[in-house]
């Protein structure tokens, strides 16, 4: 099969031939039709001092997907062979404190799929069938390769409930912009943008964002002055990892405001404790996805809102069949997109 592959400790990667991966008696073996590129993968091709220490090459990356199941394990009895997927990406132990109560997403042995073992850029994966999410056949593909990072969105924005509430959201990359169309579905009054990047900031206004703010010319502060604020930001969900957004957002949020954090730093930063002790402010740190209760919530929010699914849709900029992956890897790295998906159909 065709597989993109991280065959050497080093920048790089490269398209190549290996055997199909063998499925197991509690595996699933799919079809990848359709993978969405993350942030992860850009490390991963780069080759910077996280992936240095986590991967062990050769290694097939990718994780965001979407397929056909073409085979199923002789234990397997929740997938049939045809059923269309998506897969959860983070692989559990079950036998941790965390996973034992039901926690899963805390587990703390997971193991991801195309950093930890052989992913979905190619032609077939296997994955357990406990991670295995089957979808609707009528699903349009493209929808389906993007319930990972449409997870994270998720996980990210209903933390606490939104009816009423002023959002905002610091970094309108893909998961930014599915978290605005999450916050304005589940019913904020007032959801707030910021970001660097003008293509990005009208993406988030596509998706229900009722004003956004190019941090290189205005501030969160000018955001509330425009929309007539007098207190603060409720909920805050920070998706940059960039220290001048995360202290903006603190300086600009209500007394017991609440701010859900995804984005990962590049380096180590200051905040202003002072403020987060003496306005109640509660931070939370966000990893992937809960299993499985976010996949539910969001498979209803597709299936149930033409607008939120049209939403989502449009924070699909760029596709390329599989073969033109370095031209994807391009485009992701540019800035100037959404989604970008590799096409392996």
């Amino acid at each position: 099969m065709r597989a993109l592959t991280k065959l050497t400790a080093g920048p790089g990667l490269d398209l190549v031939e290996r055997p199909e991966p063998t499925c197991g008696p509690t595996d699933v073996k799919i079809r990848v039709l359709r993978a969405g590129l993350c942030g992860t993968d850009l490390h991963l091709q780069e080759w910077d001092d996280w992936a240095a220490s986590t991967v062990h090459p050769p290694l097939v990356i990718g994780h965001e997907f979407y397929g056909e199941v073409v085979e199923v394990g002789d234990d397997v009895t929740s997938v049939n062979v045809g059923d269309r997927a998506s897969g959860e990406g983070h692989i559990v132990c079950g036998t941790c404190r965390n996973c034992r109560a039901g926690r899963r997403h805390l587990c703390i042995r997971t193991k991801g799929i195309g950093v930890n073992r052989d992913g979905a850029f190619a032609d077939y994966v296997v994955i357990p069938a406990t991670n295995v999410w089957v979808q609707p056949p009528e699903l349009d593909p493209d929808l389906g390769a993007v319930f990972d990072p449409l997870g994270n969105a998720t996980h990210t924005a209903l933390q606490w409930p939104m009816v009423g509430e002023d959002v905002v959201i610091t970094g309108a990359g893909p998961i930014g912009v599915m978290a605005a169309a999450i916050a304005r579905h589940a019913g904020a009054r007032y959801v707030v943008v910021s970001d660097a990047s003008d293509y990005r900031l009208d993406l988030a206004r596509d998706a229900g964002a009722d004003l956004t703010i190019n941090v290189t010319r205005e501030s969160l502060a000018d955001a509330q002055r425009s929309l007539g604020m007098k207190e603060g930001f409720d909920i805050g969900l920070e998706m940059s990892g960039a220290a001048p957004a995360v202290t903006d957002l603190i300086a600009n949020m209500n007394h017991g405001g609440r701010i859900a954090l995804l984005g990962l730093p590049h380096q180590d930063y200051e905040l202003d404790w002072g403020k987060v002790i003496t306005h109640m402010i509660t931070l939370r740190g966000i990893y992937g996805r809960e299993m499985y209760d976010t996949w539910y919530a969001m498979s209803q929010m597709i299936a149930t809102s033409q607008v939120f699914r049209e939403a989502v849709a449009q924070v699909i900029t760029h596709r390329f069949p599989a073969e033109e992956w370095e031209k994807a890897f391009a485009t992701a790295r540019s800035g100037q997109c959404g989604k970008v998906l590799l096409d392996w159909s």
